[in-house]
């Protein structure tokens, strides 16, 4: 076991590779990563998806297939999808036993398309994880105002989700208020109140965002000072009354996960994401190349204050230069979302043009 990610998993944080390719599930490349490198799950987002159907000839043939009977654009694409994911969630499935369901989960988007359309995200979200028929798989859901109300509603019909583009201390008490509520009224309701949740926050982008718009010395730690902040808010509700209620009913926190921890900017450390927002009870989703260089010279310091250090005062100093935190966070939301749905288009249109009956269709 790789002594750098394993000093991650003995604190109390998951591992969880950003990124799927059938290529990773068929050349045992997934099976090294959880032996070898404490990777316990897996996320998937439409970009990942993008890359890895559209490049190479690996989805060809199912394609080919699944166009023969008759299926085409989001329908076909789920399969393919399902298919991948369903088939890492089988290999995460003896973790997840193993934590009683609190780790060992694979991640599928619902449609960007349906972003901003609560009644449509609820029907997916419940008919994708049907679909899949696996406990650890996560259905991932924007925590958009339109999302967060799909969020507990899916929860309350015990749907897990991994609430995902969140980019504030504020979106995300918006998502962990409304996992609250759908698990408050399962427990109200009788029912059992193990649902689980993650609520992903994106780090980097911020730090990209602001490159040109701040001196040299401030680069690559806004990100870092909203972690800091929305890890004091996530601390704050598991130490709360109203949470430690639903705990004693039997109910599983909904972790907070630090997204989009690649390092952009070619002058920083590679595994600085990582190697700051190190935190117990806390899922860390990271890119391949990423893991691949903390696994090789990773170094784990200090862990992430519950009371958010310096993140105040970090976000104040940002302030003073211009950058406003709140109107960048919904900017960097919209942004996000806008930037997944092109990526499930081109996706879509690649498929189609890999469809034997839909190119075919085409031409006549």
């Amino acid at each position: 076991m790789n002594p750098n990610t394993q000093t991650l998993h003995t604190l109390g944080q998951s591992l969880w590779i950003d990124n799927i390719t059938r290529e990773m599930l068929s050349d045992g490349t997934l099976d090294r990563y959880i032996a070898d490198l404490s990777v316990t799950g897996l996320t998937s987002n439409p970009t990942i998806f993008e890359h890895a159907i559209g490049a190479g000839a690996s989805y060809d043939k199912q394609i080919a297939e699944l166009s023969r009977q008759k299926k085409s654009g989001e329908d076909l694409l789920f399969a393919l999808a399902l298919q991948d994911l369903t088939q890492a969630a089988d290999l995460f499935r003896p973790i997840h036993d193993a934590t009683q369901g609190i780790d060992g989960w694979v991640s599928l988007e619902v449609s960007p398309a349906i972003v901003n359309d609560t009644a449509r995200t609820i029907e997916a979200a419940a008919r994708l994880h049907a679909s899949a028929a696996r406990p650890n798989l996560y259905i991932k859901i924007p925590g958009t105002p339109a999302g967060v109300e799909a969020i507990e509603e899916s929860i309350y019909a015990g749907v897990p989700i991994n609430v995902t583009l969140l980019f504030s201390r504020e979106q995300y008490q918006a998502a962990a208020e409304a996992y609250l509520r759908g698990i408050e009224r399962r427990i109200a309701t009788g029912l059992d109140p193990k649902v689980e949740s993650v609520a992903s926050l994106f780090v980097s982008r911020w730090d990209v965002t602001v490159k040109d718009q701040v001196p040299e010395k401030y680069r690559n730690r806004l990100g870092i000072a909203i972690a800091k902040r929305t890890y004091k808010a996530y601390r704050d509700l598991l130490a709360s009354p109203r949470w430690k209620k639903a705990a004693d009913a039997g109910a599983h926190p909904q972790r907070l996960l630090w997204a989009s921890t690649g390092t952009k900017d070619p002058a920083a450390s590679d595994t600085l994401y990582v190697e700051t927002l190190a935190a117990p009870d806390t899922v860390d989703t990271i890119p391949e190349k990423t893991l691949l260089a903390f696994a090789d010279h990773g170094k784990v310091g200090a862990m992430l204050a519950p009371d958010g250090g310096d993140a105040e005062a970090v976000i104040a100093e940002f302030r003073t230069l211009g950058i406003d935190d709140r109107a960048l966070a919904l900017r960097l939301q919209m942004e996000a979302a806008d930037s997944f749905l092109k990526s499930w288009n081109s996706l879509l249109s690649g498929i189609q043009d890999k469809s034997p009956h839909q190119s075919g269709a085409a031409a006549r």
